[in-house]
């Protein structure tokens, strides 16, 4: 492998470590912060898949800079839509009564904007990747982070109006029969 394309993927590498333990502790932090059951379950699951992926890229740093190039890394199926599926089953548990909303909104929205910036940071490296193995990575990655910022939109509609939330989440029947 070429010594350029070899630093060009280790840069990538190791600001995708970074990106992914900051990820993990402000979610901890927020974890902590959380005025509700619901936000401190979202918010300890995101930070357990930051840090699944934090291991992720410190394993291809290890093959990478011991030249032995990218890994044909193993894939697995994004877990976030399990995220969404039990925020809605402690949503549903809480029910229309939030606690904290307002102060935790700020937070949701902020992690938003990150998680939608990692999204388009990993479509960028599956662009530009040399190894089909890589764009595969990048691209697994880039759907993971989608799916976190999907959740926290779905927690940020929760806590802005817990009626309309259960009314799209609960697609209630109108037939009148």
């Amino acid at each position: 492998m070429p010594a350029s394309e070899q630093q060009r993927m280790i840069q990538a590498i190791t600001a995708a470590i970074e990106l992914e333990t900051e990820g993990r502790e402000c979610y901890l932090a927020a974890a902590q912060n959380s005025a509700n059951e619901a936000g401190r379950k979202l918010l300890q699951s995101l930070a357990a898949e930051e840090d699944d992926h934090r291991r992720r890229f410190e394993s291809l740093y290890q093959s990478v800079s011991r030249d032995h190039g990218w890994p044909a890394a193993p894939l697995r199926a994004p877990s976030s839509r399990q995220i969404r599926q039990n925020l809605a089953a402690v949503c549903r548990e809480i029910g229309v009564k939030v606690s904290g909303a307002a102060g935790e909104l700020e937070m949701v929205n902020i992690a938003i904007e990150k998680e939608k910036k990692s999204h388009e940071l990993y479509r960028e490296h599956a662009e530009k990747a040399a190894f089909e193995t890589e764009k595969e990575f990048y691209t697994v990655l880039a759907d993971e982070e989608w799916e976190h910022a999907r959740a926290l939109l779905d927690y940020a509609e929760y806590l802005t109006n817990p009626e309309d939330w259960f009314a799209e989440t609960e697609h209630p029947s109108l037939d009148g029969g």
